[in-house]
């Protein structure tokens, strides 16, 4: 169970590229995540989102960050204020997104069927 004293690790140096669509993004988040496996128990763990200029666009939180990256080249000490208030309404975007289960089952199902 998280509460809102979780640890967020941003990585701005070198962040992975986006698992989507393979761009290069400007920041990582690592955050802890839980789910229930098929016992109904709750299984702790760690997740990982790649703020995409491409995935992300047009989703509120997402673009006041990628705004902030297309303005400041470097982070500022006297930007710190502005990028954490960006960078937390991102994160929280982040958390929540979960994975479509009906839409997993429909695309696995037609990589079955050799439709994909």
């Amino acid at each position: 169970m998280r509460d809102e004293h979780d640890e967020i690790v941003l990585q701005l140096a070198d962040p992975p590229h986006c698992a989507r669509c393979g761009e290069p993004g400007p920041v990582s988040a690592r955050f802890s995540h839980s789910w229930k496996n098929a016992s109904g128990e709750e299984v702790p763990g760690i997740r990982e989102a790649i703020l995409c200029p491409v995935c992300d666009r047009d989703e509120p939180a997402a673009d006041g960050l990628l705004a902030f990256f297309t303005v400041h080249e470097t982070l500022e000490a006297s930007q710190l204020e502005t990028f954490h208030s960006l960078a937390a309404a991102w994160v929280a975007v982040a958390r929540a997104r979960h994975v479509n289960q009906q839409q997993l089952a429909d695309e696995y199902e037609r990589s079955r069927n050799g439709e994909l």
